[in-house]
């Protein structure tokens, strides 16, 4: 496969839009600034020669690669997230490129104490020759997703321009908000009119992922009783108090993210907020079992509950809201999905590597919508910090892993 690849031009222009997403915005998407690399992105597509491109109201960009066979071939859809984290800031990035990487650690020069080094971020040693980008050290990168945004451009460029390779219709689609958890909210899905997906948003060479934790929200709502401090004794209850020692008493040796890995699930809190008479604290609760989520919630619950025990004029509410669920069990009633996708990796020379998410992607949530999606590697490492980094050699994997799929479905069809 000979690509004249502009995976790495269009990575390099697309990381320098800022475009973070806010979780206090109510509005969709939640920053009107993802919408200027939205109209890039439809700008580009109408001029590679795609169909229907559009950007609708709310920052969704959709695009269609026609069909050039003969055979009726399902509809597959390519999804990246044009989003950034709103942990770390995505301001003004300035990507760097580390030619040839030779096993050093990076040092980054708007800020030396950002250093990558080799031994936190073992992906490093399979990078040898290859050409690693980089912030400057004062921003996150943003190969958290547009590293798979510029694969699925490429691979839409290289498509369109090599008819002989053969495929049915292939919808893009671009997403605001991922990092918020509200990627998919308000995609049309009939509109999109795909039968299924893949999200290009992974981490390491050749990983392929159709199983992703299963996760809900929880608020605590903790009220107390609200007094003049200079004649607060035995009135006060300091809600905040009490919240501390909530977060406090959780458990620090397990279910927590700092302790668990692989498929271990934990309770997470995010935010805390409040005053004297009320103060709320927000959890994100992860396990890849969708029963073991209640457990973990009814352990918040027990640990609030004993600790309101020395606050009898205290009292709590508990508010759980469902985030998504895990794809597998979805994908896994459409086994073609994940054996195309592996095949394709392998076409590409790479050895596939099957794994879970411990997170979630649009594909958690397109899933259970209908639109089976499980998620693809973009080469994306270190996420949400100023050590982000991508491989230019792994972003061009990515782009042919897409083509391939692409073929793989007119072949079996």
């Amino acid at each position: 496969m000979n690509i004249k690849h502009t995976v790495t031009q269009r990575f390099l222009k697309y990381v320098q839009i800022d475009t973070q997403s806010d979780p206090l915005s109510p509005s969709t998407p939640s920053t009107n600034k993802q919408k200027n690399l939205g109209n890039i992105l439809v700008k580009e597509l109408k001029e590679i020669g795609a169909d229907a491109v559009e950007i609708d109201e709310n920052g969704y960009v959709y695009a269609t690669i026609p069909s050039n066979t003969d055979k009726e071939v399902p509809a597959i859809c390519f999804c990246s997230h044009m989003d950034t984290s709103p942990d770390c800031s995505g301001q003004n990035v300035k990507p760097i490129i580390h030619k040839n990487y030779q096993g050093q650690d990076i040092v980054l020069p708007d800020d030396k104490s950002i250093v990558i080094k080799l031994t936190e971020h073992p992906d490093l040693k399979d990078q040898i020759g290859n050409d690693i980008i980089t912030a400057s050290g004062t921003t996150l990168l943003g190969a958290d997703n547009k590293a798979g945004i510029a694969a699925i451009m490429d691979a839409t460029n290289y498509l369109i321009n090599t008819p002989e390779i053969k495929h049915g219709d292939i919808k893009i689609l671009f997403t605001p908000d991922e990092e918020i958890g509200r990627g998919v909210d308000k995609v049309n899905l009939q509109k999109l009119n795909a039968k299924f997906g893949y999200t290009i948003d992974g981490e390491t060479l050749g990983s392929f992922e159709d199983e992703t934790f299963s996760a809900d929200g929880m608020e605590v709502i903790i009220h107390g009783v609200s007094a003049h401090p200079g004649f607060a004794k035995g009135k006060m209850v300091n809600a905040i108090k009490i919240a501390s020692e909530v977060i406090a008493a959780l458990p620090k040796d397990r279910l927590s993210p700092e302790s668990t890995d692989k498929k271990l699930g934990f309770v997470h809190p995010t935010r805390i907020e409040g005053e004297v008479e009320k103060a709320t604290i927000s959890f994100i609760i992860r396990d890849f079992e969708d029963e073991l989520l209640e457990q973990h919630e009814n352990e918040i619950r027990t640990v609030t509950e004993k600790i309101l025990q020395n606050y009898p004029e205290a009292k709590a509410k508990f508010v759980v809201k469902e985030q998504y669920r895990n794809m597998k069990k979805v994908i896994a009633q459409y086994p073609q999905v994940s054996e195309y996708a592996l095949e394709a990796i392998k076409r590409s020379g790479l050895t596939p590597k099957p794994q879970s998410i411990r997170g979630g992607t649009d594909g958690s949530r397109l899933s259970f919508m209908g639109l089976p999606c499980p998620n693809i590697f973009a080469g994306e490492h270190a996420f949400h910090s100023k050590q982000e980094w991508v491989s230019v050699q792994d972003m061009e994997a990515a782009v042919r892993t897409i083509v391939n799929l692409a073929s793989i479905w007119e072949e079996r069809a």
